[in-house]
């Protein structure tokens, strides 16, 4: 009797514990009973009914390999695939790796909508990425990630949403040409970038031609300017001084026409005076040249006679 108690009570804690199902956080088991689906467990303690009810196993990817598991994870998911060839508009063969990031918001549909969920995303991921890069030539390839990348997550969602699946989001990782290609780039991209350099020293070099013309046209326009009003105070120098000599003269005729008063002419002084200045410069000069007076040189005797009244007077 008392083995039968024990063997009672061993059954009835491990029906128990059987019945028990704890949970965790952020992830559900899909129940079926006799086969049928049945309930889709929360997290914390849940009852089932022990060898009637039974979970539902799931296909997930853990490490890089495919694995049977009864616990559905409700977190966002970060699947890395590997490299894979494409083909570009331009028929450029590159390899490209991508990062798809999904959840499961739909249990229920995640377990019976699809046999192989992990295994159908990879490959759903690959054709739509090898349709979309097709569509694009390298270079579009190369510089439009965000744009390849809002294509692949619309495709994606769109067609995963039957299997319970939200798309995130999906990056690119890297994209890979051909050795040659990354090559002949290479070198296109130094020939752009001399060419760059050739047109900014030419434009620099012709800047610097239009201001060093720039400055000579003003150099050259203020020395005139300068010559100019050199040449203007000049004019009005001599002008002033022909006119202070001009008005020292008449001063000095008027002295003399006061001096001699009108018995004798005041420009015959002024003439003789001249041809004695005259006559001194010439004495004082270089002696081995002959000089020669004009006929009208007698005209300085009777200047000169006129001074010798004036002063006998």
């Amino acid at each position: 009797m008392t083995y039968v108690l024990i063997v009672i009570v061993v059954c009835i804690l491990v029906f128990a514990k059987m019945a028990l199902v704890i949970i965790p956080q952020s992830e559900t088991r899909i129940i079926e009973r006799l086969g049928r689906y049945h309930a889709t467990l929360k997290p914390g303690v849940n009852i089932i009914i022990p060898f009637i009810d039974r979970a539902k196993d799931i296909v997930a990817m853990v490490r890089g390999r495919y694995v049977y598991t009864n616990n559905i994870d409700l977190r966002e998911q970060v699947y890395d695939f590997p490299k894979q060839n494409v083909i570009t508009k331009d028929n450029v063969q590159t390899e490209i790796n991508a990062l798809l990031y999904f959840q499961i918001v739909d249990p229920f549909k995640a377990v019976y909508e699809i046999n192989n969920l992990p295994n159908a995303i990879e490959k759903l991921t690959q054709t739509t990425l090898r349709n979309i890069i097709g569509e694009l030539e390298l270079d579009e390839t190369l510089t439009s990630r965000d744009t390849i990348n809002t294509k692949l997550r619309v495709v994606l969602d769109d067609a995963t949403n039957k299997w319970g699946i939200k798309v995130n989001r999906v990056e690119l990782q890297d994209i890979t040409p051909p050795e040659s290609v990354l090559n002949a780039m290479e070198k296109q991209m130094q020939a752009e970038r001399n060419k760059r350099a050739t047109i900014l020293t030419s434009e620099g070099k012709k800047a610097s031609d239009i201001l060093q013309s720039e400055g000579e046209k003003m150099a050259t326009i203020n020395r005139a300017e300068a010559e100019k009003q050199q040449a203007i105070l000049k004019a009005e120098g001599e002008a002033q001084a022909r006119i202070r000599k001009a008005e020292a003269e008449a001063i000095a005729i008027q002295k003399i026409t006061e001096a001699v008063g009108k018995s004798t002419n005041p420009a015959n002084y002024l003439l003789a005076q001249k041809y004695i200045m005259m006559l001194q410069q010439v004495a004082e000069g270089d002696k081995t040249k002959t000089v020669y007076l004009p006929y009208e040189a007698t005209n300085l005797m009777g200047s000169i006679g006129g001074i010798k009244d004036l002063f006998k007077e």
